[in-house]
């Protein structure tokens, strides 16, 4: 019997629950349909991303992968935010339980043996008695949608802190390959200062050589040596920025990374595959930043159901007991069951407070409003930067190359010219300067090319 009415209670709840939720639309997106154009956004591809691109297949790089991957298992703000989806999880659960009644069960029993000569019937006897209470404690019969808007809140909210663990996730992802093209280039770098070391030591042992025997003026010595104190400045600084670098490597991995894989240089590094945005704009919109704000939309959406709900009744049970209670004697059994409704329903007066609470609610769906189209805003820039940079990147390389190879060409030449005496020493430390700044520079240009990839495809909303 109990059992049965539980159950019709439960299915009428189910049935006439309503909400009060204003409609949902997705708002508009306030950002162009497509792609910015320009001399800066050239060769962009208009083939669309797609499917998301999983880690492992735009990073190729077997060492890179293995950094990212230790840290994907190891480091501890992505346990944080892991642990922050479980706790949103949770809080649903609890607030999806606030539907259903909460059932206590209480039972008791007694026995009792009265003697002869205290007995009615002139012979002792013994009382049994059992009791079962099965109880409903303060149970909101939700009419009106208000548990069911919570309800919606904390989903939205949980959905959104998934997201928001789906973006530090990439943000890891991205972060850990910037370390490692970092620690590549510096480590390019300080090769590149060991040989340069190396040649200016060179040369200075031969000028001063020359020097001792009276061939060539002081001049040219303190020049040479000029460059070799430049270049052990080199050095020493792009020892201090790799060991740097290998030690925000291993906070980001969130162990000790293998010295054996660290990279040796950024020519090791293996190259990233280009992604398009594609020429819609809205691919922007399944960013786990705009999803995330867009389910804290949908919650604050949410919470205005439930205060418009706080201006009409609630109706509770706030006792509805069953009982069975059973009585043996020794000649004698009884037994009876009851089930007890207590129904409270609590009118609304005047409440300056549920005014205020709507107020809020409204004011807060603004303001979550307002943090989505932000969050769209933010992410077309990003892109927008990066394909900015992508579009004239191809022909920065190809200059710098080019100055390069012009550089050595000219410093071979005046190392030539002085070695036959037709020019002075001067040049060529000039040329030799010009040469070494030049390859730099196409390190650090290459760089930015590989950092550039690895930020549009975050910006894109990389898969993981």
């Amino acid at each position: 019997m109990i059992q049965k009415t539980l159950t019709l209670l439960t299915l009428f709840v189910l049935s006439a629950g309503c909400t009060m939720i204003p409609p949902y639309q997705r708002p508009e997106a306030p950002i162009p349909d497509g792609w910015p154009s320009g001399p800066s956004y050239r060769d962009i591809p208009t083939a669309a991303l797609g499917d998301e691109v999983v880690w492992r297949e735009f990073f190729t790089d077997a060492r890179l992968q293995a950094a990212i991957a230790t840290a994907l298992a190891n480091n501890r703000d992505l346990r944080a935010a892991a642990l922050n989806v479980e706790r949103a999880r949770a809080l649903y659960r609890i607030q999806r339980a606030e539907l259903l009644p909460v059932v206590d069960a209480v039972g008791s029993g007694s026995q009792q043996r009265v003697p002869y000569d205290l007995s009615g019937s002139g012979r002792s006897e013994t009382f049994e008695q059992y009791r079962a209470d099965l109880g409903i404690v303060s149970w909101e019969i939700d009419f009106f949608g208000r548990i069911r808007s919570l309800e919606q809140r904390a989903l939205e909210e949980y959905l959104a802190t998934e997201q928001a663990r789906r973006s530090a996730q990439i943000l890891l992802v991205s972060e850990v390959a910037y370390a490692y093209l970092i620690l590549a280039a510096n480590r390019e770098n300080l090769q590149l200062a060991k040989f340069t070391l190396d040649a200016q030591q060179a040369s200075y042992h031969l000028i001063r050589r020359r020097f001792e025997v009276g061939i060539v003026p002081e001049l040219d010595l303190r020049q040479v040596q000029t460059r070799v104190d430049t270049a052990r400045v080199d050095v020493a600084r792009y020892t201090e920025l790799a060991a740097k670098d290998e030690n925000a490597l291993n906070l980001l991995v969130g162990a000790p990374f293998p010295a054996d894989w660290l990279p040796e240089g950024l020519s090791a590094v293996a190259p990233l595959p280009n992604v398009s945005p594609g020429a819609s704009s809205e691919i922007l919109l399944r960013r786990p930043d705009v999803l995330q704000a867009e389910s804290l939309l949908k919650a604050a959406n949410a919470d205005i159901g439930a205060a418009r709900a706080a201006f009409f009744p609630r109706i509770s049970l706030t006792t509805a007991v069953g009982t069975a209670s059973q009585q043996l004697t020794g000649l004698f059994k009884s037994g009876s069951t009851a089930w007890n409704f207590t129904p409270v329903a609590v009118l609304p007066v005047f409440d300056p407070r549920i005014w205020a609470a709507l107020d809020v609610s409204e004011v807060q769906q603004q303001i979550a409003l307002n943090q989505y189209e932000s969050a769209i805003q933010a992410a077309f820039r990003d892109v927008a930067d990066a394909l900015a940079r992508r579009g004239t990147m191809a022909e920065q390389m190809a200059a710098q190359q080019s100055l390069v190879d012009a550089t050595a060409a000219a410093y071979r030449l005046s190392n030539a010219r002085y070695e036959k005496g037709s020019d002075i020493f001067l040049n060529v430390l000039d040329a030799q300067r010009s040469l070494y700044s030049a390859q730099q520079g196409l390190i650090a240009i290459r760089l930015v090319n590989l950092v550039n990839q690895v930020r549009l495809y975050a910006a894109l909303g990389g898969g993981v």
